[in-house]
């Protein structure tokens, strides 16, 4: 077949690809002469019979007609003859335009063997990219301030909570004193009520300003050689004589732990905030006559630890969940337990500084169980 009659050939092919493409685009010829546009090109920037866009014709006609539909920001750099008048290098910039759509603009130059064959332009709609890159900008603002306001809030209402909560259960304490008289059965169970949960609100106001000072600057960890069944023997005789008398007898309680290494991390956070507060939920949603047990075991690299009670336990849809901030688990809620869904994310956000996880399982109606496993190098080797 000869040259000429593979022309309109290839030239087909060339318009058919250009069609294919998802953006307006121009092939232009290094004489600025138009080789080829396609159909997205002309309805972009209006050009149907307001410009000639046969193959061959100049380009210089086409770019004031183009530009026209550019916002004054979007006139920045050189005028059209200036560009005409250079070689097109690659380069990408998003131009407004007069009736709200952004298009981001990118010049190809095209070469083969060290020879300039033109340039291919492209122009692609980008205004639904860029109005959702907006509205997202500007919902993560109102989440910042929403943010701030929130831990302002938590703080203020935490601070003006303690200095009464303290007054109530010091005068509590007072009352209980023999040198301001005897109290009868029944008085002295109301002043323990008073004192239990007085001591209950003081703990779940500590859990809103820890949780607080984690979000803005991130807890301060203290590391230092925690000796694994040390602390777990501490943090179970803690909750066991959290109850103070007059309160329901403590769930039993039995703690497994195998000698084993010690372990780089805060001992103070690892046994107040992460298995004090595992130790909490468990004796809150177990029954008297049920069963709490702690087992700890050194495993290669890692300590695991397990807390497991014969309680309500979770619903297999929150076992994730019930690890954000204020969120229960349903029969938490609908069975009246109290608490405010910190507990457990305080612990989990502990438990990764140390480059270890906390998870859940269990079954639900039998009991829960909750898994830590702590890298013993401490924080920055969770491998």
């Amino acid at each position: 077949m000869s040259s000429e009659g593979r022309i309109p050939t290839e030239r087909g092919l060339l318009q058919a690809v250009l069609e294919a493409l998802p953006a307006g685009a121009l092939l232009m010829s290094p004489a600025d002469e138009i080789l080829a546009v396609n159909r997205r090109f002309v309805r972009m920037f209006d050009l149907e019979g307001r410009a000639d866009l046969s193959h061959g014709a100049p380009v210089r006609p086409v770019v004031p007609l183009v530009r026209a539909w550019f916002t004054a920001a979007g006139h920045p750099g050189p005028g059209p003859g200036e560009i005409l008048a250079r070689r097109p290098v690659h380069r990408v910039a998003e131009i407004p335009l007069t009736d709200g759509r952004v298009i981001r603009r990118q010049v190809e130059p095209l070469h083969h063997g060290g020879t300039y064959l033109g340039a291919l332009w492209f122009f692609g709609d980008v205004t639904e990219r860029k109005r959702r890159e907006h509205d997202l900008e500007r919902d993560n603002v109102a989440l910042t301030e929403l943010a701030r306001q929130r831990n302002a809030f938590t703080a203020a209402a935490s601070h003006e909570l303690r200095t009464p909560l303290t007054t109530v259960i010091s005068f509590g304490e007072l009352l209980v004193d023999p040198a301001f008289g005897a109290l009868t059965a029944e008085q002295r169970s109301f002043v323990e009520a008073i004192r239990r949960n007085g001591e209950r609100m003081q703990r779940v106001i500590a859990d809103l300003l820890f949780t607080t000072r984690m979000r803005a600057v991130g807890p301060e960890l203290e590391i230092g050689d925690v000796d694994v069944p040390g602390m777990l023997r501490d943090a179970v005789l803690e909750s066991l004589c959290a109850a103070g008398p007059g309160a329901p007898p403590p769930v039993f309680t039995v703690l497994d732990c195998t000698p084993g290494p010690a372990l780089r991390g805060d001992r103070h956070r690892l046994r107040t905030h992460v298995l004090g507060n595992l130790l909490e939920n468990a004796a809150k949603f177990t029954p008297p006559d049920g069963r709490i047990t702690v087992t700890a075991r050194p495993c290669g690299d890692r300590w695991e630890i397990t807390v497991t009670d014969t309680g309500i336990g979770i619903p297999e849809s929150a076992r994730e969940e019930i690890f954000s901030g204020f969120v229960r688990a349903s029969n938490a809620r609908i069975g009246g337990y109290p608490g405010t869904g910190l507990g457990l994310s305080i612990a989990r956000d502990l438990v990764e500084l140390h480059g270890g996880t906390l998870t859940a399982g269990g079954t639900e109606g039998e009991g829960a169980v909750f898994l830590i496993r702590l890298p013993v190098a401490g924080p920055g080797d969770s491998s």
